[in-house]
């Protein structure tokens, strides 16, 4: 139980990290400029932060869940593999609604699809190594 508190914090604060270098870079500024017209102007850095750390405790609750599932016969395996897993019902799914609904450039989406794979094989990795039995 400790071990799932544990990755659920590290998990959360790593996705909050994560989300604000993703997203507030030079290269991140430029490229979701086309976000601007209905972005905030302010975040909710408190509701941020809650937020990340609920994504934490779920997203490592539902590795345990499918861990048998899983391939691979080590942690970190089956972390990669969670990882791709999240990343694509998470980013690419999602990415790939803004391409079809709004005129969002490809190098936008290419981005937000790159940044959020290594984020979810991040958190795969953290996952599959503390979480593994």
């Amino acid at each position: 139980m400790l071990e799932f508190f544990l990755a659920s914090i590290l998990g959360g604060v790593l996705l909050g990290l994560m989300d604000g270098i993703i997203n507030a870079n030079p290269l991140a500024r430029e490229l979701f400029q086309v976000y601007a017209p209905i972005a905030r102007k302010s975040i909710n850095f408190i509701a941020g932060i809650a937020i990340d750390l609920v994504y934490g405790f779920i997203m490592a609750g539902i590795f345990l869940l499918l861990y048998a599932s899983l391939p691979g016969t080590v942690g970190v395996v089956k972390g990669i593999c969670f990882g791709i897993l999240a990343w694509f019902f998470r980013v690419v799914m999602h990415a790939a609604s803004q391409w079809m609904m709004y005129t969002v450039p490809i190098k936008t989406t290419l981005y937000t699809i790159f940044t959020g794979l290594v984020e979810m094989l991040v958190l795969g990795v953290l996952f599959g190594l503390i979480l593994s039995h």
